[in-house]
């Protein structure tokens, strides 16, 4: 059973106006397999699993799709799913005030003669959460959930509906490390159910742990498949796939000139926010000096986002207390505003949410965070509004049809350069980047990594807070440790490695 084909695509073409986005794209998918899809932001993955579900209906594209031996025609994605093909986006479709029985059996309601069955729904629920090991009630609110439970629940709902493929798109994009190697683990107990899946990742060492095939589509188009089978697939190897070149170096050779102190922080101390008595940020001393890239290593809840807004703003937190000094003297920085204007930008690591206006165009995100530099006398100048997008756009590199695309439709690195645009407008002394390149692929983050480099060496200060420790060892200057909102150890660039920083993170959890 487990080498016959269960999914073939043929040939698919996608065009919109101007644009090709699948060129004779082919996929074939195993009964029982993990099938990776790898490629870089803008070539085409989601764009095929849309072809794949019915987003876009037969006769939108060119091609054949035959799933268990038969020709579909999907008018829709409910004729995709009625077949047993469900897809989970990257952007759960879960109803947070609803409870998870309500989220599984939403538009698939178990009714008799027009009245929902709760008995029988809750009994249902309870099974589908026994498959995917959560133990939840089937009354809890979705909304109440954390990340890595809503993500389950989104496989319960496709259990529910009897799936013989399960697409998976950036399933562990907001995961911590626990969820998402629980996810994995989940995605392998489904495939000894003889269930196939399509997981679309950056995550590449995730991939090579799962898949057992791996296609790489470049610029629409299919350019290999690779069978984890017949070898151990190195990320490397998958990498020249998708860039089409050797990435011998996946962070800039940085030679940084390192200047005196621009910013520091003395004694800082922030309380939770909505438990006034919780401290968050214990006390915490550190500095960035002119042209240094500085990271904080952590684990999930060690403090770092909430210390990085504190500082920007007291956009997180109660009871702040401590010194924040700019060439050495004290500024204050107790609203966001007075922030800016003392030259520290804060660049979110969630960046639909709260980074940009995802349905206004280029050129207003832009200038979004100064916009007095582009008018006069409290009226914005469209004119040098679009001057300043344009010179973003141009030096950042920003793919796009022009200034005048909404933000929505870019790729998720193009979006991160938006952000970034957005704050380098306000001609920061200190950048901070929570996250900087989550959710993008290998190419985008090698121009983001670049950008960070040309601000480092144009004088610049940045405080990098990273999940990814290869990123922070290959871009940063200097390291500081996190744990439980204190910092417990301070490294430098030639003394810093993976060990090091777990040791000091785990030492410290013992201490």
């Amino acid at each position: 059973m487990a080498d016959e084909t269960i999914l073939s695509m043929r040939n698919i073409t996608k065009t919109f106006p101007g644009v090709k986005a699948l060129d004779n794209v082919n996929l074939a998918v195993k009964a029982g397999e993990i099938h990776a899809v790898v490629g870089e932001n803008g070539a085409g993955k989601s764009t095929l699993m849309k072809v794949l579900s019915g987003v876009y209906p037969h006769g939108s594209y060119e091609g054949e799709i035959h799933f268990e031996g038969q020709l579909q025609q999907f008018a829709d994605i409910r004729d995709s799913e009625e077949r047993g093909i469900i897809i989970i986006h990257q952007e759960l479709a879960l109803v947070p005030m609803l409870s998870i029985t309500e989220n599984i059996f939403l538009g698939n309601e178990l009714a008799h003669a027009g009245v929902i069955d709760w008995h029988v729904a809750h009994q249902r629920t309870r099974e589908l959460l026994r498959r995917v090991g959560l133990n939840e009630s089937p009354d809890a609110t979705v909304g109440k959930l954390g990340v890595g439970k809503q993500q389950l629940v989104e496989i319960a709902k496709a259990l529910s509906k009897r799936v013989k493929l399960l697409i998976l798109d950036e399933p562990t994009a907001s995961l911590n490390e626990t969820d998402s190697a629980a996810l994995l683990k989940l995605l392998l107990e489904l495939q000894a159910q003889g269930i196939a899946c399509i997981l679309i990742s950056h995550k590449l060492n995730e991939i090579t742990q799962v898949a057992d095939q791996i296609t790489v589509i470049r610029d629409g188009s299919t350019i290999e498949t690779l069978d984890c089978a017949s070898g151990e697939i190195s990320e490397d190897r998958i990498i020249r796939g998708m860039v089409g070149r050797d990435m011998e170096h996946r962070y800039p050779q940085r030679q940084p000139q390192i200047g005196e102190v621009i910013f520091e922080v003395r004694d800082w101390h922030a309380y939770h926010e909505q438990y006034s008595e919780r401290e968050v940020i214990k006390g915490i001393n550190f500095n960035v000096r002119k042209g240094e890239v500085v990271g904080i290593a952590g684990l999930m809840g060690s403090g770092r986002t909430e210390l990085a807004m504190s500082i920007f703003g007291r956009a997180y937190g109660r009871r702040i207390s401590g010194e924040v000094l700019i060439d050495g003297k004290t500024v204050d920085v107790s609203t966001i505003g007075k922030a800016i204007q003392h030259g520290i930008a804060y660049v979110t690591e969630d960046r639909k949410g709260s980074g940009l206006v995802l349905e206004q165009e280029i050129r207003k995100n832009v200038t979004l965070a100064n916009l007095a530099d582009v008018s006069e006398r409290g009226v914005i100048d469209e004119n040098a509004e679009a001057k300043v997008a344009r010179q973003y756009r141009e030096s950042l590199r920003i793919r796009s049809s022009g200034i005048e695309q909404r933000v929505v439709n870019l790729s998720g690195g193009n979006q991160q350069k938006v952000v970034l645009s957005k704050w380098l407008f306000t001609k920061p002394r200190l950048l901070i980047l929570d996250e900087p390149t989550r959710g993008i692929d290998v190419g985008a983050k090698y121009e983001i990594y670049t950008i960070i480099d040309e601000l480092a060496r144009r004088g610049e200060g940045i405080l990098m807070i990273s999940s990814e420790m290869p990123e922070l060892l290959g871009m940063c200057d200097r390291i500081y440790v996190m744990n439980e909102g204190r910092f417990v150890a301070e490294l430098d660039r030639n003394e810093a490695s993976q060990e090091r920083i777990m040791r000091a993170i785990v030492s410290a959890g013992h201490a």
